[in-house]
């Protein structure tokens, strides 16, 4: 193995190890640690909506969720890194009074100088639209997972 494919694979590994401790954050609700594995630049969308630009952008997005939602899991799928790109696969589970979604996400982070530069994630629209109706059905019949 070449000393250029070491490397390359140990910041693979850096990268993807960053946006798992990203998310575990999010998981213990410690929206300041995920906070501190961001740029000071970071752009944040939840795609088709508009992009937060900056932290202090990111952060009031992020306490405006915790005003309704209680509790945030993260079921990783996949996750895999190249070049300070990390792609993710997972299923977030948002819920509050209320609320229960379980959505499928594609996501892409960019790292760069071992702080994420860009946080982007697809989702189905009109599946989260459903559940947002259906979650409190679905919750009083326990039938959440």
């Amino acid at each position: 193995m070449s000393r250029t494919t070491t490397t390359s694979e140990s910041r693979n590994a850096q990268d993807v190890a960053l946006v798992e401790a990203f998310f575990d954050a999010f998981a213990a609700r410690d929206i300041e640690r995920a906070l501190g594995c961001m740029s000071e630049d970071v752009v944040y969308q939840n795609v088709p909506f508009p992009a937060d630009r900056g932290k202090a952008a990111v952060a009031r997005t992020l306490q405006r969720f915790g005003r309704v939602l209680t509790g945030f899991e993260v079921e990783m799928k996949n996750i895999a890194a190249r070049d300070g790109v990390v792609l993710t696969e997972r299923v977030d589970i948002l819920s509050g009074p209320g609320i229960y979604l379980d959505i499928w996400v594609c996501g892409t982070l960019e790292v760069r100088n071992g702080k994420i530069t860009l946080w982007r994630d697809y989702f189905d629209l009109f599946s989260v639209t459903t559940k947002l109706v259906t979650g409190p059905f679905r919750q009083l019949l326990g039938r959440t997972r």
